[in-house]
């Protein structure tokens, strides 16, 4: 009896371990037996405009096979039928099935209504599942496809003065798709209440440059309204920019010492930089054993070079309107020196150097007699001097 006992239970044992062969385990292998490393999922889309259609999401699926069937779908934020709090929820009827390449790649497209995208931040998500991968694309975001950029002079971004001096908008249109070959139509109005007005343009392509000028605003009103609308087919793209007009002013401030004998004792008072008071770009400086300020020796020298002040109140420099410091500059009598050690200290300079003419305003400081003297100036009230101040 013990030994038919002992039969049936090596016998059972083997029926066991034969039914429990199996791959745990399937480890991909290359065509020599080597492990294949996979990589994580990965994704990509085309993103979509204002201007656009649809969109495209991308899959690269390295632990999936050829073949392998994948469920693509959207979700976005939406209310649930049973009511309730807003959610991240499947859109209806965006499920597609699509079949993994041969090189693990899939792809799916989606119009704008499957996608419920109506307006720039419009925001979907993509999930990808199957049984053996899945990735996920966490926002797709519908942007605007008109960017407005300025005002700008020279390239460089300027803030727009009442002024006869001219600056621009840079518009581009750039829909995902295609190059923008339409036009756009700009409106502006110079008062919330005015009615809007088509400036004749015309503006057409992917880039255009709107222009803008002070002298563009009515008397009391300092804001103008912009209006940049592009179509294509039956979409329209539609940006507005406020812009506020500024008296003109001296837009960049600037500080230092200047010290007697050392090689700060000029400022290239284009740049602020310090230099020698003999240096050719000391357009101020001082020398010897004074602290008055003039024009460099050097500097001074060069034919059509001048520097001149007038002296003007501390109230003309706080209130640093461009306009009335020039003014004021024309109705005083020029002097070629500043001597800090007067009770008057603030001035209006002038500066022509290369053809060009400079309005500033320079404010001396402390003082150590003998040594050196701080000082600080306004400089820069026209859009074509910031190709050269800094």
């Amino acid at each position: 009896m013990k030994n038919k006992i002992t039969f049936i239970l090596i016998g059972t044992i083997a029926l066991l371990q034969s039914c429990s062969k199996q791959d745990y385990y399937n480890i991909p292998r290359d065509a020599n037996g080597n492990v294949i490393i996979t990589t994580v999922a990965s994704t990509t889309n085309t993103g979509i405009t204002t201007l656009d259609n649809s969109f495209t999401v991308n899959a690269v699926l390295p632990n999936a096979k050829a073949g392998d069937v994948m469920i693509v779908e959207l979700l976005a934020q939406q209310v649930p039928k049973a009511g309730g709090a807003t959610q991240m929820l499947p859109i209806d009827g965006t499920q597609q099935s699509i079949t993994v390449s041969a090189d693990f790649k899939v792809s799916a497209t989606y119009t704008r209504s499957q996608a419920m995208m109506t307006k720039a931040g419009d925001v979907v998500a993509v999930t990808f599942a199957g049984k053996t991968e899945s990735a996920l694309i966490k926002a797709i975001t519908m942007v605007s496809a008109t960017s407005v950029a300025g005002p700008k002079y020279n390239s460089n971004k300027v803030t727009l003065i009442r002024s006869a001096g001219t600056a621009y908008f840079d518009v581009a249109v750039a829909p995902k798709a295609a190059a923008y070959t339409g036009n756009v139509v700009v409106k502006s109005k110079n008062g919330v209440n005015d009615a809007w007005q088509t400036l004749a343009g015309p503006y057409t392509g992917a880039a255009s440059k709107v222009y803008i000028s002070g002298a563009d605003f009515a008397v009391g009103k300092d804001t103008m309204y912009y209006m940049f609308v592009s179509t294509l087919g039956a979409f329209i793209d539609t940006v507005k920019q406020t812009v506020v007009a500024n008296a003109p002013y001296f837009q960049l401030t600037k500080s230092g010492t200047m010290t007697l004998g050392a090689s700060s004792g000029g400022v290239n008072t284009l740049t602020n930089a310090t230099v020698a008071a003999d240096n050719a770009m000391g357009i101020m400086a001082i020398d010897g054993s004074s602290l008055t300020i003039h024009a460099g020796s050097v500097w001074g020298a060069v034919a059509g070079n001048t520097l001149n002040f007038v002296p003007i109140t501390v109230d003309v420099y706080n209130a640093n309107n461009s306009d009335a410091a020039i003014t004021a500059y024309a109705a005083g009598t020029t002097q070629a020196t500043v001597d800090p050690n007067a009770t008057t200290s603030i001035y209006v300079f002038q500066i022509v150097t290369g053809g060009t003419t400079y309005y500033g305003m320079l404010k001396t400081g402390g003082l150590v007699p003998g040594v050196s003297v701080t000082y600080e100036y306004k400089i820069g009230n026209m859009y074509a001097q910031f190709a050269v101040l800094e």
